[in-house]
């Protein structure tokens, strides 16, 4: 009886085995394409996630990642008790929320503007106009905005003087830093992030518009019945996906927007972080920031998700 049963459960295994391999080899090509994905995702974003011990350790570089003294939450009671923590935690939140507020709505709102355009050169015009600025780099997009917004001839200046205003110095006020970061990710970005959109709508049936029509319903409310229903779970879900980098505010436009006037209201946890951590070389300490943010994005995903799943939506898992 029990060798009976051991041949039969080795039998089942063998058959599950060479399905698998037949499965695999059928398949191969596709997970050839999938590799180097997978490698970079192995190599760049795995791989370095065991250096987020050095946030629980005196690291020293001399003595290495495991000979380090270990000092457990020391770095974090540290980050949390000083004066800075507030000041970053409330302008990379507020920037955050203009990003979330004025951001990611317009990609949607550029998509669906798009979809409205029956004639083709125009659409792929458009396409092309709003898609070019993404592939340019920060430092490109900071060296236009001084162009624009500087005192010393900028463009946004001299219309000011021609109407009789007077000259605004953008680059060193506090109350136009958020708004000028703000409007850089608008012009750089929103035509990027049309994409996804424009696949999601390319998916919607048109025989809904057409019935639509057939019942009367004009533009509007086809967008409004119809559209916008359409996409609802893809907004959903990179909604979700956002939130997870909810406090990542960009390293590199900010530091290079940066100046000694400005700093009080732009000044965020990532460039803290470099200052911190690559300047004055706390690395434990700059580990610990960095951690702290993760855990906040990480948080949020779930909760996004766990409510999009309670109103009725798939969620990201």
């Amino acid at each position: 009886m029990q060798t009976s049963m051991k041949a039969r459960v080795a039998a089942s295994t063998a058959k599950r085995s060479s399905t698998m391999m037949g499965r695999l080899m059928r398949n191969r090509w596709l997970y050839f394409m999938v590799l180097p994905g997978l490698l970079y995702f192995l190599i760049f974003k795995y791989w370095p996630m065991y250096g987020i011990f050095i946030a629980f350790k005196d690291y020293q570089p001399y003595l290495g990642f495991w000979d380090s003294p270990f000092v457990g939450f020391k770095h974090f009671e540290r980050f949390f008790g000083d004066s800075n923590f507030l000041v970053l935690f409330r302008n990379t939140l507020i920037l955050a929320a203009y990003n979330i507020l004025f951001f990611f709505p317009l990609p949607i709102v550029i998509a669906l503007m798009l979809n409205e355009l029956r004639h083709e050169f125009v659409k792929r015009s458009v396409q092309t106009l709003v898609y070019i600025p993404h592939f340019m780099s920060r430092v490109v997009v900071v060296g236009i905005a001084y162009i624009f917004l500087t005192t010393e001839g900028g463009l946004v200046n001299e219309v000011l003087v021609r109407f009789g205003a007077e000259k605004i110095n953008f680059l060193v006020s506090n109350e136009w830093f958020r708004t000028i970061i703000t409007a850089e990710v608008i012009w750089k970005e929103t035509g990027w992030g049309t994409i996804i959109f424009l696949a999601a709508l390319a998916g919607v049936d048109p025989q809904l518009y057409e019935a639509a029509r057939m019942d009367g319903a004009n533009r509007l409310r086809q967008l409004w019945h119809i559209t916008l229903p359409a996409i609802r779970s893809t907004i959903v879900i990179l909604l979700i996906l956002r939130l997870g980098h909810f406090l990542d505010t960009g390293f590199e436009q900010i530091f290079l927007m940066l100046n000694a006037m400005n700093r009080d209201v732009g000044e965020v946890f990532d460039t803290y972080v470099y200052s911190v951590g690559i300047s004055q070389g706390q690395y434990s300490f700059s580990t610990a920031v960095g951690l702290f943010k993760s855990a906040i994005g990480l948080i949020l995903v779930v909760v996004a998700n766990r409510l999009a799943k309670k109103f009725g939506e798939e969620g990201i898992y």
